[in-house]
């Protein structure tokens, strides 16, 4: 997949003057889909990175007040591997979890390409597009995947999505060979004539 920021001093100046809501990008197309985790997903993550830093600053203030450095070995290694873990395990453990969570996604329907944006490691927005063709649906349900975009897994929440049918040609539910109910109906019509 090809992924590229959209930087656009032209838009900020049209989005200002306008009336528009801020996630209209007519250059992704139409917005189909808006996570509702995304404050939170960004609040957790702007916490935990915040935290690192305080940990990685505090870290030498505490050993020398606390005369850890004189301690043996053992308390030594438990104290840096607790540290260690909350500075830098939990953060990347939270990216990792919810690098794939689809803050907004957009949809061109001439070309019939999706823009999903995410949230990067540095807690920037990231445009991703795909092609309908290019999603994958997992074989087992996945804990932090709905889908895959080429190779990379997005996470949506299938009730957020305002049209059904926009989820639904999302995850080529609308292309199955399952006969749809209006189908059935007409073929039942057809028999009784």
């Amino acid at each position: 997949g090809f992924l590229f920021q959209v930087p656009s001093f032209q838009g900020v100046a049209v989005r200002s003057l306008s009336t528009s809501s801020p996630h209209d990008h007519p250059e992704h197309g139409r917005l189909v889909y808006k996570g509702n985790l995304a404050k939170a997903v960004l609040g957790v993550k702007f916490f935990s990175y915040s935290t690192s830093i305080f940990n990685l600053f505090m870290m030498p203030y505490i050993m020398l007040k606390s005369g850890i450095g004189v301690e043996s070995l053992l308390v030594q290694a438990a104290f840096y591997g607790l540290i260690g873990l909350f500075t830098f395990v939990t953060p990347v453990t939270l990216h990792i979890l919810t690098k794939g969570y689809v803050v907004r996604l957009y949809y061109k329907e001439e070309m019939d390409t999706y823009t999903a944006i995410t949230y990067n490691a540095i807690l920037v927005e990231k445009a991703t597009v795909f092609h309908q063709k290019d999603v994958k649906i997992p074989d087992i349900t996945k804990m932090f995947t709905t889908f895959y975009a080429k190779t990379k897994s997005m996470l949506v929440n299938p009730t957020l999505f305002p049209n059904p049918q926009d989820y639904n040609h999302l995850m080529g539910y609308d292309k199955s060979s399952f006969l749809k109910f209006e189908d059935l109906e007409e073929v039942k019509e057809a028999d009784e004539r």
